[in-house]
């Protein structure tokens, strides 16, 4: 029989009539539990199972060494083919939540995921980096040393903070920020009109605190991020 004739042969029977059917063709099974045409059966083993080893998987017989080189490659083949890629390369301080959201989706897609990278890296380097995917975009990219990103961010606020005389809410609210930073990777105007920052009264609120200098001061706390770190 062919497979319209055998479902119709499964629809017009009684459970006790196919289990002897069943019964009668023990290769049937066989063939179900095949792949592939049956040229990759499923292997079942008896044998008590242990642990060999732990290792990430990135891909049929792909080692940490090339999911790194495939990232930097993939990053080249695609500069001007995704926005966010130019923008994070060239004007990190311009990067939108909704360009990183969706740059972390065509990243996904692509194979290519920010914990999968800090655990290649850590492999080939010895290195836990706390890295965050835009980091291990630019060390890919432009070679920038691969720093953690909350590390970046404590030293952003450190220089914002002195290079001003703040008053102690002024300070109080660049604290917050940093904090937020670090949760968010990018807090912008929409970030600080919602969430946890909304119970303040938003960004209106918040920029008269700071003289209505708020957004060139989120511009600040973001270049003194993805700038050099000495």
């Amino acid at each position: 029989m062919d497979i319209p004739q055998i479902v119709d042969y499964f629809r017009h029977n009684d459970p006790q009539t196919l289990a002897q059917w069943f019964k009668d063709k023990v290769q049937i099974a066989q063939i179900l539990d095949r792949r592939d045409g049956g040229t990759q059966p499923v292997l079942i083993s008896y044998h008590r199972d242990e642990v060999r080893r732990v290792e990430t998987g990135y891909g049929e017989g792909i080692k940490p060494e090339d999911y790194l080189e495939g990232f930097k490659a993939y990053l080249q083949e695609n500069m001007n083919k995704i926005p966010a890629l130019i923008v994070v390369t060239q004007r990190p301080k311009e990067l939108t939540r909704s360009q990183l959201k969706q740059l972390a989706i065509e990243l996904d897609k692509a194979g290519y995921q920010e914990k999968s990278l800090q655990v290649a890296w850590r492999e080939i380097k010895s290195e836990d980096i706390t890295a965050n995917i835009i980091g291990f975009i630019r060390q890919a990219a432009l070679g920038d040393a691969l720093v953690p990103y909350n590390e970046r961010v404590d030293k952003a606020i450190k220089k914002i903070i002195a290079s001003g005389r703040w008053t102690p809410n002024q300070r109080k609210w660049l604290e917050r920020i940093g904090k937020q930073l670090k949760i968010e990777t990018i807090v912008d105007k929409e970030a600080i009109d919602g969430g946890q920052f909304r119970e303040y009264g938003g960004f209106k609120q918040i920029n008269q605190v700071f003289d209505g200098k708020l957004e060139k001061i989120l511009e600040e706390i973001n270049e003194g991020i993805w700038g050099e770190i000495s």
